[in-house]
């Protein structure tokens, strides 16, 4: 399956689009991580716990968007785009969506 944020895939041509295709998860807090985000914080630097917990939900989103993606026989997605929202306080949502098509000769 070919990703790209583009809208179009240099050297393919478009045969069809599919439609929409999105994944997405929603993350809570974690004491155990902002007890040491907190104290990074202070000292300074990259708050490491919370970079993890950010690539771990990106990935997670990313998998359900493919699995989607799949499900509707797509070669591959086009113009993919990541946003985040605040669900509630100490609980946000990060979604990916893009275009599922198919590619032509």
């Amino acid at each position: 399956m070919i990703l790209t944020t583009l809208n179009d895939i240099p050297g393919k041509k478009i045969k069809e689009s599919l439609g929409l295709v999105r994944g997405n998860t929603i993350r809570a807090k974690n004491i155990g991580k902002d007890i040491i985000a907190a104290f990074r914080n202070i000292v300074g630097g990259e708050i490491k716990e919370y970079t993890e917990a950010l690539n771990e939900a990106r990935e997670e989103a990313m998998e359900r968007m493919l699995k989607n993606a799949e499900e509707l026989g797509a070669d591959a997605i086009i113009g993919i785009r990541f946003t985040t929202s605040q669900i509630m306080s100490g609980a946000a949502e990060l979604l990916v969506y893009g275009t599922a098509v198919k590619l032509g000769e």
